[in-house]
């Protein structure tokens, strides 16, 4: 009733991306998660081309967040956000027709295309429509992508008792209803036109160092939610013995969230700054590693029931707490993006953080699967749940540090954002290749005028909001 209440209290537009971002991870996770038993099993594919088919798709998607990105800003975030639902209509559509390498190859492309335009530039759209509530309207857009994610796999296994083709033709038809829906409802964005061009966009952006080491330091984010694909679920069938307890990692989740969301982010909103909460929820996101360790050399099944469910509970109790401070650090980090720079570069900061969380999820992904395989020989299999620990808390230090230099952007207001000082934020490169503290010099000694405007000139340009 939260949720619901919440979800109408914003514009249909919002009320729109939301649901729509339900359909989207429905849609991916209906499809995604059987191709590679499709290529391999029905199409008799070499697991190599298999793995070429997947790497392209992951490959189109992650490294062209920065160009979706760029064209929310360039071309409005409507546009874009409909042009990569209906790419990815086609890509799908691909999927179920095509058999050759070729066009399952050109069906990646395009389905990696699609996310990387909408994925940036529906975030851009929330941050922008949802003025002082986008904790809120993030906090509701996590809910709607959990539920979509659990939801779509179920939909798929269904599916695929018919054919892998039927539940490909249902993700494409899902994503062109969804198409349909955006091109009637959502309202087209005026869009200033640009001084410069994209690379000068780029330059600001990536001359930005604090919010570089912002979203290094949110590498352990994106990597221990990935382990809800990977180590949790594998944790699962070893404490059980029963391949279907993968699925109770993503029940438990999705209930929790529904449940608790929306009432974290309200509490948690009004009591502190940001910084604090995502790094609060990044510590939780290690320690839910924790407890699975007490199961973790239990690779014999269990003598029954009853057995199955008392080993289960560490492995679904450190899904919980995973889910938990994903809970109270999400909302937060995405509402921080916008705010360290200009308004007309939202999408471009969107688009260069799930750039960076991409590679990031991959060389975790690499570590933990390295651990992982080395535990099991090493016979230490608490390795993997200890390297996640370690992630979690490097991460919460990195944000953590950030906080203390006063280099975050501070509470947010509105339209406006309390910035640090300027003396206390780390130098950061401006587009000319002066420095923030070089430029906040310069303009103190020209703002001559009164010294409320010398004292207010210092924000650097890098964290400005426009």
């Amino acid at each position: 009733m939260k949720t619901w209440h919440e979800l109408r209290g914003f514009p249909l537009a919002i009320r729109l991306l939301l649901v729509n971002q339900f359909g989207v991870n429905t849609g991916f996770y209906l499809l995604i998660p059987y191709l590679a038993v499709h290529l391999g099993e029905d199409l008799g594919m070499s697991a190599a081309v298999v793995g070429i088919v997947l790497g392209v798709r992951n490959l189109s998607q992650q490294g062209l967040f920065l160009i979706g990105g760029s064209a929310s800003d360039r071309l409005g975030a409507r546009g874009v956000i409909i042009a990569g639902c209906a790419l990815r209509t086609l890509g799908f559509g691909l999927f179920a027709l095509g058999d050759g390498l070729a066009v399952l190859l050109a069906a990646s492309v395009l389905s990696g295309l699609a996310g990387a335009l909408f994925n940036p530039a529906v975030r851009a759209f929330l941050a922008q429509q949802a003025g002082s509530r986008q904790a809120e309207a993030f906090a509701l857009f996590n809910v709607f992508a959990t539920t979509g994610a659990l939801v779509g796999p179920l939909l798929g296994s269904a599916l695929l008792l018919v054919d892998f083709r039927v539940a490909a033709l249902t993700a494409a038809a899902l994503f062109a209803v969804l198409t349909v829906a955006q091109a009637l409802v959502l309202p087209a964005c005026e869009v200033a036109p640009a001084a410069g061009g994209v690379l000068a966009d780029w330059r600001e952006v990536l001359g930005n160092r604090v919010f570089l080491a912002f979203a290094l330091a949110m590498v352990g984010m994106f990597t221990l939610q990935n382990q809800l694909y990977l180590l949790l679920p594998d944790g699962a069938r070893r404490a059980t013995g029963w391949d279907g307890a993968a699925g109770l990692v993503f029940l438990v989740g999705t209930l929790a969230n529904l449940a608790l969301q929306m009432r974290l982010t309200r509490v948690l909103k009004e009591r502190g700054e940001r910084a604090r909460w995502i790094g609060a929820g990044l510590v939780l996101m290690g320690l839910a590693f924790v407890p699975p360790m007490v199961v973790a050399g239990l690779d014999a099944p269990p003598g029954g029931p009853g057995e199955a469910v008392l080993r289960a509970l560490p492995v679904l109790a450190g899904a919980l707490l995973l889910y938990l401070g994903v809970m109270i650090a999400q909302p937060f980090v995405m509402e921080l993006i916008p705010a360290f720079g200009r308004a007309e570069l939202t999408g471009t900061y969107f688009g260069l953080f799930y750039v960076v969380s991409g590679v990031a999820a991959a060389v975790g992904n690499t570590v933990v699967g390295w651990a992982m395989d080395t535990g099991s020989r090493m016979r230490t299999p608490w390795l993997p749940w200890a390297c996640c620990l370690a992630f979690g808390l490097l991460s919460a230090a990195g944000v953590t540090w950030l906080h203390r230099l006063r280099g975050l952007p501070g509470r947010t207001t509105g339209e406006e954002t309390d910035r640090p000082a300027p003396d206390e934020v780390p130098a950061a490169t401006a587009p000319d290749g002066t420095t923030t503290a070089e430029a906040t010099t310069a303009e103190a000694t020209t703002a001559e005028a009164t010294t409320a405007e010398a004292t207010t000139a210092g924000p650097a340009r890098a964290t400005e909001r426009g």
